[in-house]
């Protein structure tokens, strides 16, 4: 089985496939005719109806956008402890 290369389409692309299903044109019909994967399509439709934005950012619930904000903060202050280990060690030698 081949991969094929990823695609990227424009938010106006995605907006006009989700516009045409709402307008009534089957899901079937308008995945074959674009070349799409059911699941691509899925997404689109579930993150405009959620959010109207198809922006990842935009559609994260409350706990991802804390977890990845505590996960920064987190790797910052890893950081800062290897910079005090390395200054301990400096001034242990002095």
């Amino acid at each position: 089985m081949t991969r094929r290369e990823r695609r990227s389409f424009s938010k106006d692309f995605k907006e006009q496939v989700v516009q045409l299903h709402l307008a009534g044109k089957p899901r079937v019909e308008i995945i074959r005719e674009y070349d799409l994967t059911p699941s691509t399509f899925d997404k689109w439709a579930r993150q405009h109806h959620s959010s109207g934005s198809f922006q990842e950012k935009d559609n994260r619930s409350p706990e991802e956008t804390e977890l990845i904000q505590l996960r920064k903060e987190n790797q910052r202050l890893m950081m800062e402890v290897d910079i005090l280990k390395q200054a301990a060690l400096i001034m242990g030698r002095k």
